[in-house]
């Protein structure tokens, strides 16, 4: 392939002024690792640098007259921005997990004598732990939908056909991720939640790796539940908060198990009793991270600039090079491709797979100047970050991948134990 071509795309590219509103300071880095920690955006260091002197600085605790809505504020923002959410359905705090636990749990008590949880196998992990205490908690049976078996799932997608295999009369509550965050699939949301509430059970969606990457439509087709993190595609700094969804629909019919002072109708009375607020508010628990949503406001100030239309279609067009790349380069060298090749079914990252995979992501950063990530048992992740990357960054990283495992250089680095893949 030529390279030529690879510029002429970056040139092409309608979205190739937001790379220089980042700060990078090396060029020579092949950044291929934004849907785990996306890049600072220049204007985050600006926002918060203001926020802590001329806000906190100098306003004190009168502040909070300004910083008092903020999680609702920023929450409706990410809504409009990239989830296709009206006002009035969005909170922005806490974290993925606690958010994820508060809403489980709310939505099985909502559906009072059924005993099952359904989540897949292949979900993220602390999905999967947090699910097991609440079914611990609460006397529930958790059922996993068999989706690392290659026989029943391919790419660990889960259809409609393979999910009406678990739902029955005794289903309350299923999660799912709508991207698979090891293999890259995405699941067709829309008809997955039509199939769990039609079967009377509530869907609740991590969104996580989907955010930002997929150009969502949650009202229109009718999105129950779901939360997610900003970190990622929304380049909102390492440890932002996230953020929950819940639908006009459901919000008076669902209660959090965590009953906050920020939840009530009258905040400031401090009654002696807890009278939960009935718009979204009612889901909050206590006092938002202002400096943390301020980081969170800039990234989804720029998608929304940026439009979704034009972030997922470029995200395609990434992921697009990526297969081409691994068909020419890396599969001759005995990798493997764990995400579908069709574009109805796949975002902003691939995995390829080698049974040298750990050892071979070391060594890409270490001698090659290239930031992908590993996952369990063999995937090396690869991800096209939409506002910060380059066509170019893609191309000179594979390339770089293709003569780290050509020359065999990758064995020359020990497999050292680290904190973080």
């Amino acid at each position: 392939m030529e390279r030529q071509k690879i510029l002429d795309l970056d040139q092409s590219d309608p979205l190739r002024k937001y790379r220089e509103k980042f700060f990078i300071e090396d060029e020579s880095v092949c950044y291929l690792d934004g849907n785990s920690l996306g890049r600072l955006p220049k204007r985050t260091i600006e926002e918060i640098n203001k926020l802590i002197l001329d806000e906190w600085g100098r306003k004190i605790v009168a502040g909070w007259g300004e910083w008092i809505d903020e999680a609702e504020k920023i929450g409706d923002l990410i809504g409009r921005s990239a989830l296709g959410a009206a006002a009035g359905q969005m909170l922005a705090l806490d974290t993925n997990t606690i958010n994820l636990y508060q809403l489980a749990w709310a939505a099985i008590k909502a559906r009072s004598g059924r005993k099952k949880i359904l989540i897949d196998r292949a979900n993220f992990p602390s999905d999967r732990y947090a699910m097991e205490g609440i079914a611990s908690e609460l006397g529930m049976e958790l059922v996993f939908i068999e989706n690392e078996d290659r026989t029943l799932s391919q790419n660990e997608l889960i259809t409609p056909d393979l999910l009406k295999k678990y739902l029955d009369n005794d289903v309350a509550l299923v999660t799912l991720q709508i991207l698979q965050y090891r293999s890259g699939t995405l699941n067709d949301y829309a008809a997955l939640e039509k199939v769990t509430r039609d079967s009377g059970a509530l869907m609740l969606w991590d969104c996580s790796h989907a955010l930002g990457s997929v150009n969502l439509q949650f009202d229109k087709n009718n999105i129950g539940l779901a939360v997610g993190c900003t970190y990622k595609y929304g380049n909102s700094g390492p440890g932002a908060p996230g953020w929950l969804y819940v639908s006009h629909q459901l919000q008076k019919e669902l209660n959090v198990p965590i009953q906050g002072w920020f939840a009530v109708k009258d905040q400031f009375a401090m009654g002696p009793k807890f009278e939960r607020a009935e718009s979204i508010r009612g889901f909050q628990i206590s006092t938002p991270p202002i400096i943390g949503l301020r980081a969170v406001k800039v990234g989804f100030e720029m998608i929304e600039e940026a439009s979704m239309e034009l972030l997922s279609e470029k995200c395609l067009k990434g992921t697009d090079l990526m297969i081409e790349l691994f068909d020419l380069w890396l599969a001759p060298l005995g990798f493997e491709l764990t995400t579908p090749r069709e574009r109805s079914k796949r975002a902003g990252h691939i995995t390829v797979a080698h049974p040298d995979g750990a050892q071979i992501a070391v060594a890409l950063r270490q001698l090659k100047n290239v930031f992908p990530d590993y996952r369990e048992p063999n995937g090396v992740r690869l991800s096209f970050s939409p506002l910060p990357t380059s066509f170019l960054e893609i191309y000179d990283g594979f390339e770089r991948l293709r003569d780290l495992v050509a020359s065999q250089d990758y064995r020359t680095i020990g497999l050292v134990d680290r904190k973080v893949t």
